[in-house]
């Protein structure tokens, strides 16, 4: 009976991950030296699912508050999209791109190799 009992939260684990929707609420505070310059605090949706067996992608975007040393509160656009490409069972690699509106728009690229020990 202990075998049933257990049966479905071995099946949930082994279960892939499904695509889809998610929510990501992100905050990134910068500094130069030790001076505070700003906060923004995204607030995305998104969506993630796969390319194939060995690489998958997200796209993510929605409203940025936007908190600058001294300044009153704005909101903004951001947005985020990226892959992932498992190289080997250890080894990945991955890409992004990101953005935020405002009065200078700021724009990213991230890229970097994940080694798994």
């Amino acid at each position: 009976m202990k075998f049933l009992a257990i049966l479905p939260a071995a099946a949930l684990m082994t279960a892939p991950a499904i695509a889809g929707p998610y929510v990501n609420i992100e905050s990134n505070t910068g500094f130069s030296g030790s001076n505070y310059q700003q906060t923004v605090i995204d607030n995305h949706v998104g969506y993630e699912g796969e390319i194939s067996d060995t690489a998958d992608y997200y796209v993510q975007a929605g409203p940025a508050l936007v908190l600058k040393d001294g300044q009153p509160l704005t909101t903004e656009l951001s947005g985020k999209a990226g892959v992932n490409l498992e190289v080997s069972e250890k080894v990945g690699i991955y890409k992004e791109v990101s953005f935020l509106t405002g009065a200078q728009s700021d724009y990213g690229i991230k890229a970097g190799v994940k080694y798994t020990f």
